[in-house]
């Protein structure tokens, strides 16, 4: 049993039910099942390929790409999802490194993408031959077997394949619903982010309940957000925290958005006021989530009656938290040995469960020091409070160590962010001879030509440990991004290292 035979059973009970919908057309959920079932027909007839390969997917946002990924499942093999923005030669790597036998792109993909093995480009006519491919019986797979391949996305060194079986994902969909919300076949889950990583994975908890999946046209356009939000009903989507401060800060924000059920945000820490204007704009829709791909999207969260819920003492708290751990969730705080650290302390964040990954592909070094008795190293650090609430201070190749003590950029990012002036900031640490590093902020500023590091100063002096004040501040128009809206303090490193400033 995979995936693929979830969707069998909702195309036999709902056939003619809309499962896609695009600005321009829809299928259904019997001709969904029927596509995907050609595709792995195909994959196994036609192109020889064989249980448990793997099979990459380059594509932005279109229909095709859920028939092919169940396609893909329906032949028993593994989808390999991977970043349509990513350079040729980092595709290629991937290609490489995940040991692809087949490629399925779009034609705008298809020039980035080099390799020997066969390409099906969405539209042309080979991907209407596997499409249509004689129709055989689904290949016998069983839950525990790889499904999806998740390439982090490298800020440091190169990524990591993170191995899925389809039992993650299945338990990933029982947690949605447990957590977020109930899902039934008048529910629609938007697509407005790169469908080869959150967003795309939020599709199966709504394939496997009967209801619709709605393609975006465009990567993420505010404007067709809310204008989607005008014209269908019980909507759901996923955002990263840049998207959502773009939604807040649009002319239509201000409207009502009775139609918007769930709006789920994570993938990066929320600075708290931003936090707080996404409630005042989104306030009973908002949900925020923690998780990675190597336990996908499923780690803590903070519910829509958590922010309902603002008599809590500790409700300032939660807001600049990562909430509590998930249903079947284990959740601690470890030292560099492993070993449980007490309530309040800092350190690395460990995740047990159902969703956690099976391995790094071809990378045992990295598995073992990654996994060990089930628990995951997320590489972040936090801390738990007595009330259970996670709360992340930043990745542990973040922190900084300046004259012997611990500075977590976060910290200072949130009270940079509260001057009316800033845009958005990243604080990193610089060698330094005599304090080891020294704290430098680097802003960009909603008008450019303005004077605020003496008003930046005092904030910080205000509310901050002095050790912690930046020591110096620059100021760029724009802070460099990757491709799902984090700011990248790799180049930021590298760009201000101490003989260039």
């Amino acid at each position: 049993m995979n995936l693929s035979s979830q969707l069998e059973n909702v195309s036999k009970l709902q056939p003619q039910n809309d499962a896609i919908i695009w600005h321009s057309g829809s299928i259904s959920f019997a001709k969904f099942f029927n596509m995907a079932s050609c595709i792995g027909s195909a994959l196994v007839k036609k192109f020889k390929l064989k249980k448990g390969e793997n099979v990459a997917l380059v594509m932005e946002n279109n229909y095709f790409f859920l028939p092919v990924l169940f396609g893909i499942w329906q032949a028993g093999l593994t989808a390999v999802p991977v970043n349509s923005k990513l350079h040729k030669k980092e595709l290629s790597w991937i290609f490489e490194n995940s040991d692809a036998k087949l490629i399925f792109c779009s034609t705008k993909t298809a020039p980035n993408i080099h390799s020997n093995v066969p390409i099906i480009e969405s539209g042309s006519k080979e991907f209407e031959f596997v499409s249509t491919f004689e129709n055989y019986e689904c290949f016998e797979s069983s839950i525990m077997d790889p499904a999806w391949i998740f390439y982090t996305s490298g800020t440091t060194g190169k990524p990591k394949g993170a191995v899925l079986t389809h039992r993650n994902l299945l338990a990933m969909s029982l947690s949605y619903y447990a957590d977020v919300d109930s899902v039934g076949k008048s529910d629609m889950r938007i697509h407005a982010a790169p469908m080869s990583h959150g967003s795309g994975i939020y599709s199966i908890p709504f394939i496997l309940k009967g209801a619709k999946n709605f393609i975006c046209d465009s990567t993420f356009d505010p404007e067709e957000i809310f204008e989607l939000l005008n014209s269908r009903k019980n909507i759901s989507f996923f955002g990263a925290p840049t998207m959502i401060k773009r939604l807040t800060s649009h002319s239509m924000a201000e409207a009502e958005h009775k139609s918007l059920k769930t709006l789920e945000f994570g993938g990066a820490p929320m600075h708290l006021p931003d936090t707080k204007t996404s409630l005042t704009v989104f306030g009973k829709a908002l949900y925020q989530l923690y998780g990675q791909g190597e336990a996908p999207m499923t780690i803590t969260n903070i519910t829509k009656d958590m922010y309902a819920d603002n008599k809590k003492r500790y409700y300032e708290d939660l807001l600049s938290s990562a909430g509590i751990a998930r249903t079947g969730v284990l959740i601690k705080i470890v030292d560099s040995n492993w070993k449980e650290l007490p309530i309040g302390q800092v350190g690395e964040i460990v995740t047990k469960s159902e969703c956690v990954m099976k391995e790094y592909y071809k990378n045992p070094k990295e598995t073992e020091k990654t996994l060990k008795n089930g628990w995951l190293l997320t590489g972040d650090l936090g801390s738990i409070d007595k009330h259970g609430i996670l709360t992340i201070k930043d990745r542990s190749k973040d922190m900084i160590i300046t004259g012997g003590m611990n500075v977590y950029p976060r910290e200072i990012e949130d009270i940079i962010l509260l001057h009316p002036l800033v845009e958005e900031v990243a604080v990193i640490g610089i060698e330094d001879k005599e304090w080891g590093e020294i704290v430098v902020a680097i802003v960009a500023l909603k008008r450019s030509g303005v004077k605020i590091q003496d008003s930046l100063d005092t904030l910080c002096l205000e509310n901050l440990a002095r050790f912690k004040r930046p020591k110096r501040y620059f100021f760029k128009d724009e802070l460099p991004k990757n491709n799902y809206g984090k700011i990248v303090k790799t180049g930021l490193r590298l760009e201000f290292t101490p003989k260039n400033i």
